[in-house]
């Protein structure tokens, strides 16, 4: 099932159709001002959500597509805060000290130890393992900057924590948050990454020019 199409873009004019989250979703507790207050930011800018529905699953690896510019996070911060879900992001440790540390970690970061005999891969699948509900956030670009190809942490962090990827696409040419249909891996990562970057475009992006395709 997918979400209602869009309203024309208008500002305050047009809804926002906010997708309704399973009690199953990690969330960020009950704050209705907060959540009141995100909608009416995307209703303003034009941001909505489009595409399948919001799934009923406790443990999955979100990837956010593309990954082109700083406003990536502010609409992905909206985005989430909109929705009442509680996103997971990996950082390294050393920016977790006081009091940068107590922001992270309140926005949902979490530190990994880049200097520890277990991989950043490893300790993301000891958190995903032990936590009873969770969506770890990975931008597969990595970094705003142009890249030859994906990094594939988050396909492994995935794969060997036995969870979905659910791929989304901050798409700026129409201002959709969409979300597409869970993805489960099958161990092939060369035919499973192909398979996810074929649902997105460079036109996506807020500078298709540096989209890794």
């Amino acid at each position: 099932m997918t979400l209602p199409a869009p309203g024309r873009r208008g500002g305050l004019l047009a809804s926002v159709n906010v997708p309704i989250i399973s009690r199953n979703v990690a969330r960020r507790g009950n704050n209705p001002f907060m959540r009141t207050l995100a909608t009416l930011i995307m209703r303003v800018t034009g941001w909505r959500f489009s595409g399948e529905l919001f799934p009923d699953a406790p443990k999955m690896v979100m990837i956010v597509v593309p990954h082109t510019s700083n406003w990536d996070f502010a609409v992905g911060l909206t985005a989430m805060y909109s929705l009442g879900i509680q996103g997971t992001f990996l950082a390294k440790a050393s920016l977790f000290r006081f009091p940068m540390g107590v922001i992270l970690r309140w926005l949902g970061g979490f530190p990994v130890d880049r200097s520890a005999r277990s991989d950043v891969v490893t300790q993301a699948v000891d958190l995903i393992k032990r936590s009873e509900r969770i969506i770890p956030v990975i931008t597969p670009e990595g970094t705003r900057s142009r890249m030859n190809r994906w990094r594939s942490g988050f396909y492994w962090i995935a794969h060997r924590a036995g969870v979905p990827i659910l791929p989304v696409a901050f798409d700026y040419a129409k201002k959709h948050v969409h979300f597409y249909p869970l993805f489960t891996t099958t161990g092939d990562h060369d035919a499973d990454v192909a398979e996810l970057k074929a649902k997105f475009r460079p036109e996506m992006a807020k500078f298709p020019a540096q989209y890794t395709a």
